[in-house]
């Protein structure tokens, strides 16, 4: 017995053997995360000297593996992974660039540098965070990918978001530039998401003092997709979805309208059969909208040239009825090289077709679809246009039809833009080369709008609102800017260690553009949309703009651990006058790779960079021509018994208008933990800007009509914190990473040359909404500070002890601090109520992917600001006249009735809808930006059709958290921070596929 349970043992133990000494063979094909094929990598059997490299096209073979046998795929730039044989036959990877190598080479200006040499603050967003978000304008989808930068979206399809680098530095412009594959350009809208490789945003003085005259605000470095050495490729990308608004601001219906028109004493002298309606306009104002697009491209290339060709249609619908946009995009990269000449050329072309939001009489759609009476139809095929809308007789209200607004008629704005590069560069003996480039942006714009007649109504004769003519509007033009670049780079290394580069430049500048507009009426019939000359109007008008610059840059590093860099450029510009036309720009910076020393060898620091720089740069974003004197007509002069028009002085000559100037000063630290597995930036800057451009009062004596003169005075000092985290676990079938980004600014007025302060634009309350002064914020609000609401007599008088016996104020009206102890409330107690500009941006990108299986989540976030919400003034009766209300405001305002309201009176004192803070909120938010769950098809099932199949599904905007009671917390345009009835920005739900061949 003993014996026949040792040869059982023996047996299992035979078998055993036995079947772990089965081999298999075991293929694939190993990828980068886009789903190129990757050659040349290397798997090996890990412990052992066995193994194998991908082919041309990325597939690979092993024999004779067992079950334990763990491979390891490693590929220069990329995160090496280990993966378990198994039972496996079928092993397919996706190699990911490691967090260092993802920025191992930065488009810097004029150049590349090495993630590793860079001194300056520079933020990278690649192709694939680029394209993840359905955006028109590529500028949009920076949003929370780059720490210190702030943008704010607005949801008219078509439209450019408001983007600021590092907060706020000047009283005028402070829009970043942008440089496409060199071009500089003045937005990204004709550029496709899809078309970008990367984006680089210059923030500090070693970064952007290159470029002068023209970067004081921060650049946007956007290079395009290139072809590559390899097989030729062919991809087709394509998403489709929808797009809604759910939010809605609550008014009152039919019943409550009445109601409260009764007690305003403005019944609407209408037949009973009316109020039977009960009209949702916001609901008719808003859609859901489809979205769509589709991208193709071919790439490829050898090892003397490369290309890339791409073509791309999107369509939007706007989720606001009669709005949407229209783009089609097309381009075309190559390169060649001939011995020590390479040629190459950038180019791309793009239509554009906009149909834009409207307003009417001052007010956007929005504004009027929540004032208007709930009771009205929105058509009525009796009236001249077939709408229904108020009589200020009849209704008591002069709110217009929001349907009529946006859709009778037609409104396009069609675009046409080229945005090309042609260059070519020589290799003069070893390291020393000369480039030669020409580039071109060229624009073009035909906006036309056309408005037939109509009479929304006609009780007892009168219509208010009506129009007996068709309206015929044209505005167009072009624009072109051509730059012309010649440089010599020189590149050395000397015994190994010492490394220079040395850039010299020569730039030219030209820009034109020229603009028409004309508008004319037609009384006699509404079928011709052309212009003649019945009441017609004409204008025209056209500027250039002539730019010289000469750059010269070193750049040095000690083998790798010491690092240093300094510029020198000085530009010439037509927008100053002779005395001041030349300027110079300079900056210096530092590093020290500290990783790199002897005594950190033992230690896991992969990364541990201190850098720091300072430098100036400048600005030129003014107007044209203000050096020089100005004319003005439209005057009448009584000459010899007749009319005579004749011109005046407009603005007065200023040969020393100079340059706008920023003085800047930067910090960093970069850290990398266990082969970068932990990454960490931290930034502190300092931004100091003179000779802003002010308009300081004329005396009446110099004749100067405009009132004004530019002059350079202002001064204004920004400064902030910046933090960058990473984390990348690229090991095993799950893996995932998360970056974390944070920025901070702060602004401080210092000078404003003698004037006392800057106001914005205006309040319909009265009043202006932003001021500028010396010792606070750019832009803040500015005015009366609430305190409840008065119940009683005695707390009014308790205010108003220096006049007792007004009677303008009483109970129910707003309670407003008398800052200044005088007894009264007037401007003179006004204070900041408030800052539109965010005191901390943040956005956070979760990546996350379990073979084929990948999970992205992108939330972004503002917190500290305010949003002034002129909404609020209608909503709450502010025009102390009928319109519709909000709800909460109907049962909440004060009355005999309800003495402990919350809200004010209705038809209140006038201070009650003035500035103040009443109409302030908290403009804080964080949204989910983007959400994005894909598969993709393992090749073995595909390989003899595609070499890439990934489908995905993807939301946007699903959730925001935040406490602003408008539409939508992000509010970008011209006024940053007030919201006027802002197109809100929609939520979206896609469904997409992407395809390699």
């Amino acid at each position: 017995m003993t014996k026949f349970k040792f040869a059982i043992i023996a047996l299992i133990m035979v078998c055993t053997h036995t079947i772990s000494a089965q081999t298999t063979r075991v293929s694939g094909l190993v990828t980068d995360n886009s789903g190129q094929p990757l050659p040349g990598v290397t798997i090996l059997v890990q412990g052992t000297t066995k193994g194998a490299s991908t082919d041309f096209d990325g597939n690979y073979a092993l024999e004779n593996l067992s079950s334990q046998d763990v491979l390891v795929f490693s590929y220069v730039g990329m995160v090496s992974q280990s993966i378990l044989v198994g039972d496996k036959t079928k092993v397919d990877v996706v190699l990911l660039a490691s967090a260092e190598s993802l920025d191992e080479v930065v488009i810097v200006g004029y150049g590349k540098q090495s993630r590793a040499e860079v001194t300056g603050a520079i933020s990278t967003v690649d192709s694939e965070k680029m394209g993840a978000l359905p955006v028109t304008n590529a500028e949009s989808a920076l949003q929370g990918r780059a720490a210190g930068v702030t943008i704010a979206n607005s949801g008219v399809p078509g439209s450019s978001p408001s983007v600021l680098i590092r907060g706020l530095g000047s009283v005028g412009s402070n829009s970043p530039l942008y440089v496409i594959d060199g071009v500089i350009v003045g937005n990204l809208s004709g550029i496709s998401p899809n078309d970008i490789e990367s984006v680089s945003v210059l923030k500090d003085a070693s970064t952007t003092a290159v470029y002068g005259a023209q970067g004081s605000n921060g650049v946007v470095v956007v290079t395009t997709k290139k072809g590559k050495n390899g097989k030729g490729k062919l991809s087709f990308n394509t998403y489709t979805g929808f797009q809604t608004v759910s939010e809605r601001y609550d008014v009152l219906n039919t019943i409550d309208y009445l109601k409260y028109a009764a007690e305003l004493g403005a019944f609407p002298n209408r037949p009973l059969s009316t109020f039977q309606t009960d009209t949702d306009w916001q609901d008719k104002i808003f859609r859901t909208g489809m979205i769509q697009d589709y991208n193709l491209s071919y790439s490829g290339g050898n090892d003397n040239s490369t290309h890339l060709f791409s073509a791309e249609y999107l369509k939007q619908e706007g989720t606001l009825i009669n709005t949407g946009f229209e783009r089609y995009s097309f381009r075309a990269n190559s390169s060649a090289k001939f011995g020590k000449l390479k040629i190459g050329e950038s180019m791309s072309i793009s239509f554009g077709k906009q149909n834009p939001e409207l307003n009417s009489g001052g007010r956007t759609v929005i504004e009027h679809a929540i004032k208007a009476a709930p009771y009205l139809n929105v058509y009525n095929a009796s009236n001249l246009g077939g709408f229904q809308g108020p009589s200020s007789s009849a209704d008591g209200q002069d709110a217009e039809n929001p349907v009529r607004v946006q859709t009778l008629g037609d409104a396009v704005n069609k675009t046409l833009g080229i945005i090309g590069n042609i260059y070519a560069e020589y290799e003069i003996i070893e390291g020393l080369n000369f480039k030669s480039q020409v580039g071109l942006d060229y624009y073009t714009y035909n906006n036309s709008n056309f408005t037939p007649s109509f009479s929304d109504d006609s009780v007892e004769g009168s219509s208010t609102h009506a129009q007996d003519y068709a309206f015929i509007q044209r505005y167009s033009g072009y624009g072109q800017t051509i730059i012309f670049d010649n440089s010599l780079t020189y590149n050395k290394t000397l015994n190994d260690v010492h490394n220079f580069e040395v850039l010299a430049l020569i730039e030219k500048y030209e820009g034109k553009n020229n603009s028409q507009s004309a508008t004319s009426r037609n009384a006699v019939t509404d079928e011709v949309d052309q212009l003649s000359n019945e009441d017609s109007s004409l204008s025209s008008g056209s500027s250039e703009i002539n730019k010289l610059g000469y750059l010269g840059r070193i750049n040095y590093n000690y083998d790798g651990k010491y690092i240093a860099s300094v510029s020198y450029r000085r530009d010439a510009s037509s927008r100053f006058g002779s005395n001041k036309r030349w300027s110079n720009f300079y900056s210096a910076s530092a590093g020290w790779n500290i990783a790199k020393e002897k005594f950190m060898e033992d230690l896991d620091f992969s990364n541990l960079k201190l850098r720091a720089s300072y430098g100036t740069v400048g600005s030129d974003a003014i107007g044209d021509y203000l050096y020089a004197p100005s004319l003005t007509s439209g005057f009448e002069y009584p000459i010899g018994g007749a009319v005579a028009f004749g011109v005046t002085a407009n603005g007065g000559a200023n040969q020393d208008l100079q340059w706008e100037t920023k003085e800047i000063i930067n910090v960093g630290l970069d850290v990398g933990l266990f082969n970068e597995k932990f990454t960490a930036s931290f930034e502190y800057y300092q931004n100091t800007s003179d000779d802003l451009l002010i308009y300081i009062p004329s005396v009446l004596s110099s004749g100067i009509h405009a009132g004004s003169l530019p002059v350079n005075a202002g001064s204004v000092e920004t400064k902030g914190f910046e933090f960058v985290f990473g984390y990348n676990d690229y090991e095993g079938d799950f893996t995932w990473s998360a970056n974390l980004n944070l920025g901070t600014s702060k602004n401080e007025v210092l000078n404003l040359g003698g004037r006392d302060d800057i106001t914005g634009s205006g309040f319909k309350g009265g009043g202006n909404i932003t001021r500028t002064v010396v010792g606070e914020s750019l832009f803040h609000f500015y005015g009366l500070e609430s305190d409840g609401i008065y119940q009683t007599q005695e707390e009014v008088d308790a205010v108003f002890w220096a006049n007792t016996g007004q009677k303008i104020v009483q109970p129910g009206d707003i309670r407003f601090k008398d800052l200044n102890n005088d007894g009264t409330i007037n401007s003179d107690d006004r204070t900041i109520i408030g800052n539109p500009f965010p005191e901390l941006t943040y956005g956070l990108n979760l990546d996350a992917q379990y073979k084929n299986f990948d999970l992205s989540v992108f939330v972004t976030g503002v917190y500290g600001n305010e949003i002034f919400n002129t909404n609020t003034y209608d909503l709450v009766g502010g025009a102390n006249r009928l319109f519709n209300i909000s709800s909460e405001y109907n049962n909440n305002r004060w009355s005999t009735s309800n003495p402990t309201g919350t809200e004010p009176r209705i038809l209140g004192a006038p201070q009650n809808n003035g500035v103040s803070d009443r109409f302030v909120e908290d403009g804080s938010y964080t949204r989910l930006k983007n959400i994005s769950l894909g598969y993709t098809v393992p090749s073995e099932l595909i390989e003899n059709y595609f070499s890439k199949l990934r489908v995905y599904v993807s939301g946007q905007n699903l959730v925001t958290i935040s406490d602003y009671s408008g539409l939508d917390p992000e509010i970008g345009g011209g006024e940053f921070g007030v919201d006027r009835g802002t197109y809100p920005q929609p939520k979206s739900v896609l469904v997409g596929v992407q395809v390699s061949f």
